[in-house]
């Protein structure tokens, strides 16, 4: 099976590299800014014109949005408007170029309804100050250099500040193969991430025939149905709080930007917010690292995994548990859950959003009108049973595997209530360097299913 892997490895650029980097971030953006400004003049022109009267058939032709369109408009005009551009690496403007296409087709979509998810607005002009720094590599010399170093167009040999043995064996096995490069610089630390495309063997479940229900949540981050001890929730972000609320004290302190009258941070500002920032990006990490060894356990494991629907945008709206259902990373779980069945061998069954699994007792079916999120353990008034209201939901979720059908792909039923299916061998991530395998243990007793209306979604 052929899938697209990212593999993301720290640089230790020498300070002639990092200018250079700087440069080529810098280019991307002028090429976006330049291709906007020119989409723009050309709208404008067009509805000024349409404001004097004039037919349509004798209006201003528009502009081609497409990156070929774009592209070759900019090596027309690149010598006037960037004499300095062969310093750069051609890809460089040609990424600032393809994103600025991808936003206008974004927009325009969006605003025909043909595109699902929120809306997006119109393209503006990226700011030096506000946006973050980095470019993409899709064609030249783009390849590792032995174990410890990488190889980039224009920029040439840079170091790496971590071993790249894990690609390299699967590139000089003929398993892997580099389409792309992303740098980027992220709380002081330039980032290198490959788009690889790997030939992945065929692989099974430890336990092929096991299924568990999924049942994720804030204070506990996942409680299953076999009996297997719950995963505590980390709360990386409430450990960090504490230094968090000190240094962005300190940054309020200092004198930051302000827009309105132009005035520009100082020295102190820059590394006050530069600090806070390292902070954000070590919760991120660690939030990160500890979901891939999590999801890649389950997904080695298990045959069949059943998860909720969670919508967790409209979750995050209570503003008393927003910080910590963005820090337990729920649709991040899912995410990984649904790329790493596929590659596993397994399946990940994904119920309703509607569906009851809280309030739903997993030995009578009998349904509660109202469950309170305090009330942590479930009491049934039909059957008498007295069961963790986690453990309970579990329970429910893993009975839904009778009602489900094999499939070809995943299907689920988005927001605005349309069919959506994606293939599964698309997704990508980083996977975590040692595969995590809990020891096989006997499956637990699944309670039976539920009579009522199911929405269900495989991946296989």
């Amino acid at each position: 099976m052929q899938v697209v892997q990212a593999y993301r490895y720290a640089l230790d650029p020498t300070p002639r590299q990092e200018r250079l980097l700087r440069s080529h971030c810098g280019a991307a953006r002028l090429a976006f800014n330049w291709g906007l400004a020119r989409v723009k003049a050309n709208l404008a022109q067009r509805e000024a014109e349409r404001s004097y009267g004039i037919p349509d058939a004798q209006l201003t032709p528009p502009l081609s949005w497409s990156m070929y369109s774009l592209r070759k408009a900019w090596n027309g005009a690149k010598q006037e408007v960037a004499p300095w551009w062969a310093e750069n690496s051609k890809e460089s403007y040609a990424c600032g170029l393809d994103r600025l296409a991808t936003a206008l087709t974004n927009w325009s979509e969006s605003r025909k309804g043909t595109r699902k998810g929120p809306k997006m607005g119109f393209p503006r002009f990226r700011s030096k100050r506000n946006q973050a720094m980095s470019v993409r590599f899709t064609t030249g010399a783009i390849r590792l250099d032995g174990r410890t170093h990488v190889l980039l167009p224009v920029l040439g040999r840079i170091k790496t500040h971590e071993s790249t043995r894990k690609l390299a064996r699967r590139i000089e096995a003929g398993t892997a193969q580099i389409r792309s490069a992303t740098v980027r610089l992220e709380a002081g630390r330039w980032l290198v991430s490959f788009s690889v495309q790997i030939e992945r063997a065929a692989a099974t479940p430890s336990r092929p025939e096991a299924v568990v229900g999924v049942d994720l949540g804030v204070k506990t981050l996942a409680v299953y149905s076999d009996g297997r001890p719950p995963t505590a929730n980390p709360r990386h972000l409430a450990a960090a709080s504490r230094k968090l609320r000190r240094l962005s004290r300190a940054v309020s302190r200092k004198q930051g930007p302000d827009r309105r009258s132009g005035q520009k941070p100082s020295g102190r500002w820059r590394k006050a917010d530069a600090a806070r920032n390292r902070i954000h990006h070590r919760v991120a990490a660690l939030r990160r690292d500890a979901i891939h060894k999590l999801t890649t356990t389950l997904a080695g494991e298990y045959g069949t995994l059943v998860v909720e629907d969670l919508h967790v945008a409209g979750m995050v709206k209570n503003r008393r548990l927003a910080r910590a259902i963005s820090d337990a990373g729920f649709a991040e779980i899912r995410r990984q859950l649904a790329y790493k069945t596929a590659w596993g061998g397994g399946r990940l069954v994904v119920a309703g959003r509607w569906f009851a699994s809280s309030k739903t007792c997993s030995g009578c079916g009998a349904v509660k009108a109202k469950l309170a999120l305090s009330e942590r353990t479930y009491t049934c008034t039909a059957c008498d049973l007295v069961l963790d209201r986690d453990v309970n939901a579990a329970l429910n979720l893993a009975s839904l595997v009778k009602h489900t059908v094999a499939g070809s792909g995943p299907e689920t039923l988005n927001g605005r209530g349309a069919d959506h299916k994606t293939p599964p061998a698309g997704a990508g991530g980083c996977e975590t360097s040692t595969p995590h395998r809990a020891p096989p243990r006997p499956d637990g007793d699944l309670r039976p299913a539920m009579d009522g209306s199911l929405r269900n979604t495989e991946t296989q």
